[in-house]
């Protein structure tokens, strides 16, 4: 993509109306577009991660053995006056009548309607366990949207659903998802650490939630610092292996670490004072098992080995796929903006040319392009005719991890300047060898 034909309508000054540090990058780095409180329109750059954070979350799913599907954005009230949730919601749930006078509502979230797809065709144990999973728009009516794409009223969300014949495979099911999260999240170069939460709404007793330490967090953080020492890596877990998956459960979740809303103060001073931890964090998770709290409201039973009918235990399991955005950036930027990890950069490097119109320097640029492109790079060539400060300054705020430098000073010796978005260090290569050096950093992601 070359930057001249390009939409990427940054800003110069800092918005007034962003007050976290997300907000305002994706805003003057021409992200988003707010269409509304709360609301906003996705331009090429942000929808672009958007869509590689959305890539990375279906690829561990199904890693994990869950089927992705996809259900409306509206749904009938009905089914949630069935399991008792319409009244009790409150008002974050947007309710609205069809041209029919029938009462409807935008999906905050859709355990009823995976129960009743369930249901509907499924009757034996033969069939378990079972779990989809769709990535779908939800919206809540947030009293104060606030922090852009943060805490926003419409968001992009991973939703899944296990349905399992006992509360022994159930709770499997639950290991197996913290299991793919930490690997989702490690592969967008986030560590988000699973806390014991609330279940909120949607009720049950096991629940945690995976939270991204930051300064401009929603939540209180309680924690002992040797959580934040582990890393699952590059590690290949049996996901059909009840030992494996408890055994990383128990790993991640056996040092203290809770939300304000479950923090114990005797066992948080239990912890060496010198490993005592409070501060804030970013929810970008979370994972529950509930029961049978659905099943027996939705009359969603399977006939057991024994033949008897008895209703199946579930769990329910997200990400906040679009918030992740606003949750890598809090968590990787400077102050000349966004530092994006490797694994959800929009474009894999930046090449810049300091002569646009020289053609050495144009020919040279070319020449990077077509070989990142055949190597299967995606490259950002910043070819306008404007200063090099202005290029530099825009690639720094897009926060691409590597920036080529080409100019007819480096050209008369060969080289071209490698730069790390990161760290800030350079060092001067031939084409050829810049090329292969960042075909090298992707291939071994």
């Amino acid at each position: 993509m070359r930057l001249s034909r390009y939409f990427l309508p940054v800003l110069k000054e800092n918005p007034s109306e962003a007050q976290i540090v997300s907000h305002r990058l994706m805003l003057r780095a021409g992200m988003i577009k707010q269409a509304s409180a709360g609301i906003y329109s996705w331009l090429p750059l942000g929808f672009k991660v958007l869509r590689k954070i959305e890539n990375i979350v279906h690829e561990e799913q199904q890693r994990a053995g869950h089927m992705p599907m996809l259900m409306p954005t509206i749904q009938s009230a009905d089914l949630w006056r069935e399991s008792g949730r319409y009244d009790a919601y409150g008002a974050e749930m947007l309710r609205i009548k069809d041209r029919h006078d029938r009462d409807m509502l935008f999906t905050p979230t859709a355990e009823e309607l995976i129960t009743d797809i369930f249901r509907a065709h499924v009757g034996s144990y033969k069939d378990l366990p079972m779990t989809m999973y769709q990535i779908q728009w939800k919206f809540r009516d947030e009293i104060r949207p606030r922090f852009g794409v943060m805490r926003g009223r419409e968001f992009l969300m991973k939703d899944g659903y296990n349905f399992d014949l006992t509360k022994e495979d159930a709770l499997h099911s639950y290991n197996r998802h913290l299991v793919s999260y930490l690997r989702t999240y490690e592969r967008m170069g986030l560590q988000a650490i699973p806390m014991r939460a609330d279940s909120g709404p949607i009720g049950g007793d096991n629940t945690h939630e995976f939270l991204v330490l930051a300064d401009t967090g929603e939540s209180e953080v309680f924690y002992d610092s040797a959580v934040t020492d582990l890393t699952f890596g590059d590690r290949e877990i049996d996901y059909d292996s009840v030992e494996q998956c408890a055994g990383v459960m128990d790993e991640f979740t056996n040092l203290y670490a809770r939300t304000d809303e479950t923090h114990d103060a005797a066992l948080f001073d239990a912890i060496p004072e010198e490993r005592r931890r409070v501060a804030r964090g970013i929810e970008v998770g979370q994972i529950f098992y509930f029961g049978t709290k659905y099943s027996e409201a939705l009359s969603a039973v399977v006939q057991g080995p024994d033949g008897k009918q008895s209703p199946v235990h579930m769990g329910s399991h997200g990400i906040g796929v679009s918030r992740l955005l606003g949750a890598i950036i809090e968590a990787s930027h400077d102050d000349k903006g966004i530092i994006w990890p490797e694994g959800v950069t929009p474009f894999h490097c930046g090449i810049v040319n300091l002569k646009q119109g020289d053609d050495e320097a144009d020919a040279a640029c070319d020449a990077l392009y077509k070989s990142l492109t055949a190597l299967g790079l995606e490259p950002l060539y910043d070819d306008r005719n404007e200063r090099a400060g202005g290029k530099f300054a825009t690639m720094d705020l897009i926060g691409l991890p590597w920036r080529i430098t080409v100019g007819p000073r480096g050209l008369k010796n060969g080289v071209v300047e490698l730069t790390s978005r990161r760290t800030g260090e350079s060092e001067e290569l031939p084409p050829e060898a810049a090329v292969q050096k960042i075909a090298e950093i992707y291939a071994a992601l």
